[in-house]
C-alpha cells in the first residue's frame, strides 16, 4: 500500500529562531501557523511574522517524523548547515 507524501518544513520566526514541523500539506499548515493556530511555540507574537523557507517530502509519515525529530535535535549551527546543504540560502537568517 503507498502512503500519501509526507513532509518537513522549517519556518523562520523573526526572533531569529528556527521551527520544525511535520504534515501532509504544507500550506495548510502554514496558514495555520501564520494565524497563530498551530503549534504552541508559533503562537508567541513576537515570532512574527514567520517566513517558510524549506519544505522536504518523504514517501512517508514515519520517515517524515524521524527527519523532524533528527533535525530538532541538532544545534543550530547543524539545522544551518543541513539547511545551506539542501539549497536554502542561510545568509538572511538572523
Amino acid at each position: 500500500m503507498d502512503e500519501e507524501p509526507y513532509y518537513i518544513y522549517v519556518l523562520n520566526c523573526a526572533d531569529g529562531s528556527l521551527y520544525c514541523g511535520s504534515t501532509d500539506d504544507v500550506s495548510r499548515r502554514f496558514h495555520a501557523h501564520q494565524t497563530f493556530k498551530g503549534a504552541k511555540y508559533t503562537r508567541v507574537k513576537s515570532r512574527h511574522p514567520l517566513q517558510l523557507i524549506f519544505r522536504q517530502r518523504f514517501t512517508s509519515k514515519h520517515d517524515a517524523l524521524s527527519a523532524e525529530y533528527h533535525f530538532k535535535h541538532q544545534s543550530r549551527r547543524q539545522k544551518l548547515k543541513y539547511l545551506r546543504d539542501h539549497g536554502v540560502d542561510i545568509h538572511d537568517l538572523k
